[in-house]
């Protein structure tokens, strides 16, 4: 490869013209001693094995390499352990947290008898998700550009037993500790939106984080400190188009997290990790475009949307209690999803709204800038399976000409207008999943399968988990009782 090529490889992966053989090749030219195979498991965590460059070649492209499925959450059973890692040349970057250079591949999941691809496979789902859009005949390109914020802490401790529990987190700029020897610079509660140093402590840190992104080939927007005290940041993503952009939201998270631990700091996603301030989100804006022109817009529409685009945010509302088991997939998740907070949990629409759950962002009066922002979502979430949901609710709602209804253009904490809200609880949000949940199944994207396993893996080792538990406000509150 030309020196050139390299660096064309290195910013954007191999691409999809470059075949299997090129990436070896340039693997090499970087004097890349090791290749990590790193792939998402159902829950939209990251995996990986690694082996020497001289053990790899250009079979594994085509024939895989083996691992045990049974050992990966929500997967196989023990009798039918056996599956194939299939790595994506055009996925191809150098991973800058490995002291040997290593080359690092994302890859899909295959069965070795078949060689089919593993329908419980996030990445696969969401690839399907696309092959359905263009098949669709609508579209034939989702853009999904999430923002996903997160805390910085300096120290986290929890523990959890039969008899006893806590956690503690803590940060320099948390405005609990004003009251502690310091130099007052502290950020106070809901205060943290945009602050210039010295209350913003963590400026180069998330520059770090920007420019290791940035030679990652994935390109940055706005790096800010978030509302919340204590650590609360946002870095967003250009964006791109959609098992892209989920696979550059997974490289994010592993690079944040990485380069906080070594300035001797944590990252957590997590969406409420500290009460009483602002949780942490991920607004995720998506349009849809059509041999290079963008679908969403008509000037004469409300908030410049195309009737196409209303349909859209119809089938986002239509569907948004079953959306939410995998937007906002945890039990913290309703936390944050509290009525008459800071969270978007009324099932409307309206442009410039930010407490309804789908704002229509009016910074530029471009076509090709409009797009929806759902904004219920959070970073805990599979990015593969959120994405493909939030498109495929969507598509339902253009394919079956869903209401959006009236936008929101009040305010919709000093009205009661019987406006819907979101689902209070993770359960109740794995119900609505169970009870709507055809239009996900379109075109074999999600399967029956994957949908129950999602449900039953959440039920017992997440709501059951936490609801079965004495929690510690309940000693304050019934100990004496």
């Amino acid at each position: 490869m030309a020196e050139a090529d390299a660096k064309h490889f290195l910013a954007n992966g191999a691409g999809t013209e470059v075949e299997a053989s090129h990436a070896i090749e340039w693997a090499g030219k970087t004097q890349a001693q090791m290749v990590d195979l790193k792939f998402c498991d159902l829950l939209g965590t990251w995996q990986h094995v690694t082996l020497p460059l001289a053990a790899f070649d250009e079979s594994a492209f085509d024939e895989g390499l083996g691992f045990d499925g049974s050992s990966i959450r929500g997967w196989q059973g023990i009798s039918e352990s056996d599956m194939l890692l299939m790595p994506d040349p055009s996925s191809a970057i150098l991973d800058p947290f490995t002291e040997a250079p290593t080359l690092s591949l994302v890859c899909e999941i295959a069965d070795p008898v078949t060689k089919d691809g593993y329908d419980k496979d996030p990445r696969r789902v969401a690839r399907k998700a696309e092959d359905y859009l263009r098949a669709s005949g609508i579209a034939d390109t989702a853009y999904f550009g999430p923002e996903c914020e997160f805390f910085v802490l300096d120290e986290v401790s929890y523990e959890l037993g039969p008899n006893r529990a806590h956690y503690a987190v803590d940060s320099a700029e948390g405005s609990w500790n004003s009251g502690k020897p310091g130099l007052g610079y502290t950020i106070r509660e809901k205060e943290g939106y945009f602050p210039p140093a010295p209350h913003d402590t963590l400026h180069d840190l998330r520059t770090r984080m920007v420019l290791a992104l940035e030679r990652l080939g994935i390109p940055c927007e706005f790096h800010h400190h978030e509302v919340a005290s204590g650590g609360q940041c946002e870095i967003d993503l250009r964006y791109q188009t959609l098992t892209r952009m989920a696979d550059q939201v997974m490289t994010y998270k592993y690079v944040v997290k990485n380069i906080a631990r070594a300035a001797g700091k944590s990252v957590t996603f997590m969406p409420k990790p500290i009460f009483g301030d602002n949780g942490s989100g991920m607004h995720t804006h998506q349009s849809l475009w059509k041999e290079g022109t963008p679908l969403m817009a008509d000037k004469s529409g409300y908030a410049g949307l195309s009737q196409l685009a209303r349909a859209y945010v119809g089938g986002l509302l239509a569907h948004a209690p079953a959306l939410l088991a995998f937007c906002a997939p945890t039990t913290n998740s309703y936390r944050r999803l509290v009525p008459g907070y800071e969270a978007p949990v009324n099932l409307v629409y309206s442009q410039r709204n930010r407490s309804a759950c789908i704002r229509i962002p009016m910074y530029s009066q471009s076509p090709k800038a409009k797009r929806v922002e759902f904004r219920c979502p959070d970073a805990a979430a599979n990015p593969y399976l959120a994405f493909a949901a939030m498109l495929m609710a969507g598509l339902d709602g253009i394919e079956n000409g869903l209401d959006a209804g009236e936008p929101a253009d009040y305010d919709l904490f000093e009205e009661d207008r019987g406006v819907a809200q979101v689902p209070g609880s993770l359960g109740e949000a794995l119900n609505a999943l169970e009870a709507d949940h055809e239009f996900l199944t379109r075109g074999g994207v999600f399967t029956d399968e994957l949908i129950r396993t999602w449900i039953d893996y959440k039920r017992e080792h997440e709501v059951d988990v936490v609801r079965l538990r004495p929690h510690p406000a309940e000693f304050s509150l019934y100990y004496d009782c």
